[in-house]
C-alpha cells in the first residue's frame, strides 16, 4: 500500500560536543549572542577554540521607552555584550554599530555584506554561526540574508550553523548544553538594559530545556541549529 502521508521530517543529530577548529558568529544586536548560541560559545571556549563575536547593531532601538540616557546608551549596550561575553569565556568582539531597526536600502545590504566578507577574510572560520532563515525580527532575517551572501562571495569552505531566538526552528542539530548552562544563563543576565523589557532569560532557558526532549530524555539543555552551509562530519555527531 502506497503511504499517502508526507515523511515527517528527519530526526536532529545530537552533538555532545562541538566541531573544533576556528569561530566567528554573527549577532544582529547586543545580547543576540549569548541569547542565540550562549552555550555553544562557551563549549568552544572550554576546548580551546579561538571565537570571535561580531555585533552588526547599536541596539539603539532597544530602548523604546527611554528609560536609559540615549547618549550614553550604545556604550551600555556595547558593555553588557563584554560582560556577558566575558562569561563564557570570550573577548573578541567587534561592533559594526549599524542603526538597528531599520528599512534596508540595497547599499545598506551591500555595506552589510562588504562588513562581513572582511571579518570572513581576516578570521579564516572554520565554523561560522549567524542567525537562521526564518527568524522573526527583521534585523535577525536582514542579518541571515547579508552573511549568506558574504559567505558566497568569501567561498567560505567550512560549516556555517543558524541558531534561533526569536523563531523556534525545525534543527538539524541538537547541541548537549547542560553542562554549561549556567555560563549562558550569567551571560544573559548580563544584559540588564534588554531584561528591563523582557525576561528572555527564562524564556530561552526554557526553549533550550525543551531542546532536550528528543535525545536527553527532558534532562538538561540543549541549543538548536540548522545547517546553512556546509555539512555535518560524521565524527562530529557523536
Amino acid at each position: 500500500m502506497v503511504n499517502a502521508l508526507p515523511d515527517p521530517p528527519p530526526e536532529p543529530v545530537l552533538w555532545r560536543s562541538v566541531p573544533h577548529g576556528r569561530v566567528l558568529v554573527f549577532a544582529p544586536h547586543p545580547d543576540d549572542e549569548v541569547a542565540g548560541p550562549g552555550g555553544v560559545l562557551a563549549l568552544h571556549r572550554a576546548t580551546g577554540d579561538p571565537v570571535r563575536v561580531v555585533i552588526a547593531t547599536d541596539g539603539i532601538a532597544g530602548d523604546p521607552e527611554h528609560r536609559f540616557d540615549a547618549a550614553g546608551y550604545p556604550a551600555r549596550r556595547r558593555t553588557e555584550s563584554t560582560r556577558g561575553l566575558r562569561e563564557l569565556g570570550v573577548d573578541d568582539v567587534a561592533f559594526w554599530g549599524f542603526p538597528d531597526n531599520c528599512v534596508l536600502a540595497a547599499s545598506d545590504v551591500e555595506r552589510g555584506v562588504l562588513a562581513a566578507v572582511a571579518e570572513l577574510q581576516r578570521w579564516r572560520p572554520d565554523v561560522v554561526y549567524l542567525p537562521w532563515q526564518r527568524e522573526g525580527h527583521p534585523d535577525h532575517h536582514a542579518l541571515h540574508g547579508i552573511v549568506v551572501r558574504a559567505l558566497e562571495r568569501a567561498s567560505f569552505g567550512g560549516l556555517a550553523l543558524g541558531y534561533e531566538v526569536w523563531n523556534a526552528m525545525v534543527p538539524d542539530v541538537i547541541v548537549d548544553v547542560t553542562p554549561v548552562i549556567q555560563q549562558k544563563r550569567r551571560a544573559m543576565l548580563a544584559h540588564a538594559s534588554q531584561l528591563a523589557y523582557v525576561q528572555y532569560d527564562h524564556a530561552l532557558l526554557g526553549l533550550s530545556a525543551y531542546r532536550s526532549l528528543v535525545h536527553l530524555r527532558g534532562r538538561g539543555y540543549g541549543e538548536a541549529f540548522c545547517v546553512v552551509r556546509g555539512t555535518i562530519a560524521a565524527d562530529t555527531a557523536r
